[in-house]
């Protein structure tokens, strides 16, 4: 995964952490929340999404050098993350929210919300492995801004659509919304597979096969 410039940036944090994804996570908790607590809940996770986003842009040499990680590693880990996460969605499974009825839940909806949010959207695992990866391509501070204000850019974004469409959300029928995320989960099941091959390459694995 290699950019080399803003619009490059953007349009792969569009594809991993862009409005089609988020705004399904968003429609499933529209169902137990008012507008005003769906109003609320988009600005404060917005807000947590952007300052992570940015403070792993950043802090990319700093975090790598410390768990001396390397790029290689980071987009496997990555991967094998985003793609369980991706198959949990196809078998109609959402990590990160409450299994059952006895499970404790917080009593405050704003921080139940945002803990309900934090893998797909706040803390999403192949967003921050595309922007740790990202800056790493250029050890300049010019170059970790271009990779904070295109994460930035995708997180405003997502903050209009989901402000706008909280009205339609709320009316979204259950099975519409399980339908479209296990079409979404396909497809970033096939991403996260994209991504770890592509490090296995840079790893030196041969990936070209004949088939006989």
């Amino acid at each position: 995964m290699s950019v080399f410039n803003l619009s490059t940036a953007f349009v792969t944090f569009f594809a991993v952490v862009g409005p089609p994804k988020v705004l399904l996570t968003y429609a499933q908790l529209s169902r137990e929340r008012s507008s005003a607590e769906m109003r609320r809940l988009t600005l404060v996770s917005s807000a947590l999404a952007a300052v992570v986003g940015a403070v792993m842009a950043y802090c990319a040499d700093a975090l790598t050098e410390f768990f001396h990680v390397s790029d290689e590693s980071l987009q496997l880990a990555g991967a094998v993350i985003f793609f369980i996460y991706a198959v949990a969605l196809v078998l109609g499974l959402h990590l990160g929210t409450a299994p059952d009825e006895n499970t404790d839940r917080l009593k405050n909806p704003l921080a139940e919300g945002v803990r309900e949010l934090l893998l797909p959207y706040v803390a999403s695992p192949l967003a921050m492995t595309a922007v740790l990866v990202e800056s790493l391509t250029r050890n300049t501070w010019g170059w970790r801004t271009t990779i904070a204000s295109a994460y930035l850019a995708v997180v405003a974004i997502n903050l209009v659509c989901v402000l706008l469409l909280i009205p339609l959300l709320r009316r979204t029928h259950q099975t519409s919304l399980q339908v479209c995320s296990r079409l979404l989960g396909l497809l970033l099941a096939a991403v996260g597979v994209e991504l770890f091959l592509n490090g296995l390459a840079k790893l030196g694995v041969p990936l070209t096969f004949k088939v006989h």
